[in-house]
């Protein structure tokens, strides 16, 4: 008989936000005549910008071309985009990095996700509390994690992530080999200034540690003491990977394209003690199982990096943060406390007292017809806690906004 990955028996009940379309399907069936409003997953509601729109039709006519169409491209991205890539997001802020040191893919998500396969099984791993359940799961299906008990996991160092300590992560007293690290951060909406995270950059160092640093937030970023990249912080580059999607930044969740940056001087172990280049491990990993984003997707998010395309998006990312503002006023007016919504698009709001997060969605869906994400889903710190997100359109948000403020608690 053969015989299956048993750590994916490991994993608690369905993806999370599987959960909730059920639950939401279910209540639309019961019932048809209300509308419902989603503030839950965080999927973008505005079109692509004019510039991606018409980059990715004149692409799409050179693909129609005998002499212009392509066919499979570089597996670490074409040329033109990571040096767009380079120029826009890293030697503008006087980063040095080299354009083959970025990888461009089709997520984040799948490159967080899949970064974890580079690393020995017995690596241990620090991860905040609440977390973006990618970063948990896929180690646990790697079988990192140990065995599920009393709400957690055994051989994960979770880093909880509270109102008292304003949901920053503080360093973990023991050795951490992984250090799963997002800011500005989801589902918090908080996010960690230059001092902070020179902290956990000293400790990486200290420890011989990597960092896994997602930052797929950063163009929502308003605070001039928050850094747009760990590379801002001296000496991440030997010690941190960086993953970045235009999901939020260019709305691409339905062109799917994203790039992790892997700097070549970021060194690991092998057992016998001798170092290999994390850079290399990736480049052979990707070549191997993946075979590139396409060219008109690539030529979309080239089109994101001029004058005209970070106008455009930049209008519509100002647009999302109107919305969060929007949420808290609403959330402060039905008496409730919220955090975030300030350089994230995500606002992080405290239950009310005695109601559990999963209680919480209940009754925003049933009362208010409004979706938003229970914080226990992303951690045991998350629970009292409740994920609300600006990327509806305006109108309806601002209608949720209103049925939320009108909720009597």
């Amino acid at each position: 008989m053969t015989r299956i990955n048993e750590h994916y028996l490991k994993l608690q009940g369905s993806y999370l936000f599987s959960t909730i379309a059920k639950k939401v399907a279910a209540y639309k069936i019961a019932h048809p005549d209300k509308e419902v409003i989603s503030l839950g997953i965080g999927d973008v509601s505005q079109p692509l910008v004019p510039a991606v729109i018409e980059a990715l039709h004149a692409a799409s006519n050179e693909m129609g071309q005998a002499d212009t169409f392509r066919g499979y491209g570089p597996e670490q991205g074409y040329a033109f985009l990571r040096e767009a890539i380079l120029q826009g997001d890293y030697l503008s802020r006087h980063i040095d990095l080299q354009a083959d040191e970025i990888f461009v893919s089709d997520g984040a998500k799948s490159d967080v996700a899949n970064f974890q396969e580079l690393f020995a099984a017995d690596c241990k791993i620090a991860l905040q509390n609440p977390v973006y359940p990618v970063y948990l799961d896929t180690n646990v299906m790697a079988g990192r994690t140990g065995e599920f008990v009393q709400g957690a996991y055994q051989g994960i160092i979770y880093l909880p992530c509270t109102e008292e300590n304003h949901f920053v992560p503080q360093l973990p007293k023991e050795h951490a080999d992984i250090i799963y690290l997002c800011s500005p951060n989801n589902p918090t909406g908080t996010a960690m200034t230059r001092e902070e995270l020179k902290k956990w950059v000293d400790y990486a160092k200290e420890h011989n540690s990597v960092i896994l640093y997602d930052s797929a937030y950063e163009a929502f970023i308003s605070q001039e003491n928050v850094p747009h990249s760990i590379y801002e912080i001296p000496g991440a580059k030997e010690v941190a990977v960086e993953f970045r999607s235009f999901s939020k930044t260019a709305g691409f969740t339905g062109l799917r394209c994203a790039y992790t940056v892997v700097p070549k001087s970021v060194q690991v172990e092998t057992a016998a003690g001798s170092k290999q280049s994390l850079h290399a491990l990736w480049l052979r990993r990707q070549t191997t199982k993946f075979n590139g984003v396409p060219y008109v997707v690539q030529r979309a998010a080239q089109a994101v990096y001029t004058e005209q395309g970070r106008a455009q998006t930049q209008a519509v990312i100002k647009g999302y943060m109107q919305n969060a503002r929007v949420i808290l006023s609403a959330l402060q007016q039905a008496g409730l406390t919220a955090f975030g919504g300030e350089n994230a698009p995500y606002i992080w709001l405290k239950t009310p007292k005695g109601v559990d997060s999963w209680t919480f969605f209940d009754k925003l869906l049933t009362e208010a017809q409004v979706v938003g994400t229970p914080g226990v889903g992303f951690g045991s710190c998350g629970e009292g806690f409740f994920r609300l997100t600006a990327f509806n359109t305006p109108q309806r948000t601002q209608q949720a906004a209103k049925r939320v403020a009108q909720l009597v608690f």
